[in-house]
């Protein structure tokens, strides 16, 4: 008989302090920690185009974008879990010191092979507990088409499909929109 190995519980605080000075980023969910796999170019070309169309739109207002390098904080009854969504949006940020956001109104995740069963299970289940979450968007890589969740005024999500390089998703939540055609303008498509 074998016995099964047990993880070590990790502090919030002793995460973060880790986070601080690790070449890899880590994902904390209830007390363990998960390397974070890296991205391809093409992942990081969208997400990037995604947070510059946010950013340029931002510019002056209230809410504020934040890159992939930035934790979303989730707190559960039973526990925390910190996730690095690849962009964001916040209306009402935290201090300028602290190493996470814990109230964005706006999440991008963009989906690759390696880790779409995850964003749209696990994290997006975590997500939408966000008290002010309004959209929740997921970006394909193989093709132009964003799945977004967006907060109904009667409660829980609709769920809407986008799809080709003449979408345009309206974010008035945010005063702002997302053009397709300029998150994937960088992306040559297979086929």
């Amino acid at each position: 008989m074998t016995a099964l190995k047990q993880q070590n519980f990790i502090t919030i605080h002793d995460y973060l302090a880790g986070e601080e000075i690790s070449d890899v980023k880590h994902e904390y969910i209830g007390g363990t920690v998960h390397a974070m796999a890296g991205a391809t170019n093409r992942h990081n070309s969208i997400a990037t185009s995604a947070l510059l169309s946010l950013g340029s739109q931002l510019r002056g207002k209230s809410c504020q974008p934040f890159n992939s390098d930035t934790k979303v904080r989730i707190e559960f009854p039973d526990h925390t879990r910190l996730y690095y969504p690849d962009a964001m949006v916040v209306c009402d940020s935290r201090s300028s010191t602290d190493h996470f956001q814990d109230r964005p109104v706006v999440i991008v995740e963009v989906l690759s092979d390696s880790t779409r069963r995850a964003d749209l299970g696990e994290k997006r289940d975590a997500y939408l507990t966000i008290p002010s979450l309004k959209v929740l968007i997921f970006v394909e890589t193989d093709f132009a088409s964003v799945i977004l969740h967006r907060r109904k005024a009667e409660g829980g999500f609709a769920i809407e499909h986008h799809a080709g390089l003449d979408s345009v998703i309206d974010l008035p939540e945010i005063e702002a929109t997302m053009c397709l055609a300029d998150i994937f303008e960088r992306v040559e498509f297979e086929g």
